[in-house]
């Protein structure tokens, strides 16, 4: 147990803002070893992100006047509390595999493109084109049922940062692996630490669930299996494994597809 709680803690220091410090800091201590352990606890950092964000989203919604734009507001501004909680860490994913893909065919000069911490044109469409969505699916998702809307704004950030999981275990790590920052951290993940990843995952949605049961979370899910499996492709067709900026972008496109899968089922 002390062992699940400190590399649980190692994830949410690497993948949040959230101040892992001083003495905690020094008694969760680090190795390249931990780090890939900490891997199995992607999706209960997606409980913290998600449950904070949610909390913003719902408070909001109660605090602003019911008016057509409140979901709005509401929406927006818990996407920029989501943004600063992470440090925009796979946002920044995001962006630099499209201007890799987008940069260049060639493999190699993908990967020496996605390298570049200077944004270019194809990761500021996506990146722009990803945050439009995912406010938009979350304003109307509000404006249908509120609630729903909240619950799945937890649930998304939990899923979708299960589903890199299973990349990670299905593609090689790729890119100039001495200098990566995700090659110790994602090189692979092994039986038990993936079983504990979807055990996260089993968690809230058994929890969201049970808050909601007449919801189509069956749908929901099959939509960031849909964004799962097109990054997949991708990732394989084009660069033959992934890179942290990979998995990044995984969990981006598959927490749009949950709010899509989700928006689509009400219909």
């Amino acid at each position: 147990m002390t062992q699940f709680v400190r590399h649980f803690l190692l994830a949410l220091q690497f993948f949040t803002r959230i101040p892992v410090t001083g003495w905690l800091a020094d008694w969760v201590g680090f190795s390249p070893a931990m780090l890939r352990a900490s891997a199995a606890h992607f999706p209960g950092v997606g409980w913290i992100v998600g449950g904070l964000t949610a909390a913003v989203f719902w408070g909001l919604l109660l605090l602003l006047p019911p008016v057509p734009a409140a979901p709005w507001v509401a929406a927006i501004a818990s996407t920029v509390f989501g943004v600063l909680l992470t440090g925009a860490f796979h946002e920044d994913g995001l962006a630099d595999l499209a201007d890799g893909l987008g940069g260049s065919m060639d493999r190699e000069r993908a990967l020496e493109i996605m390298k570049d911490s200077r944004i270019g044109s194809y990761g500021a469409i996506a990146l722009v084109l990803a945050l439009l969505a995912k406010v938009a699916l979350l304003a109307l998702l509000a404006q249908t049922n509120a609630w729903l809307a909240v619950v799945a704004l937890f649930a998304a950030h939990v899923t979708s940062r299960t589903v890199p999981l299973l990349v990670i275990r299905t593609l090689p790590h790729v890119g100039d692996t001495p200098q990566s920052k995700s090659k110790p951290l994602a090189e692979s993940i092994g039986n038990a630490g993936l079983a504990a990843g979807l055990l996260w995952w089993a968690l809230a949605m058994a929890l969201v669930v049970w808050l909601l049961p007449d919801a189509l979370w069956a749908q929901a899910v099959l939509g960031a299996l849909i964004g799962l499996a097109w990054m997949w492709r991708l990732l394989q067709r084009r660069l033959q494994g992934f890179t942290g900026d990979g998995l990044g972008a995984t969990q981006q496109v598959s927490e749009v597809m949950f709010y899509m899968g989700l928006a689509l089922a009400l219909t």
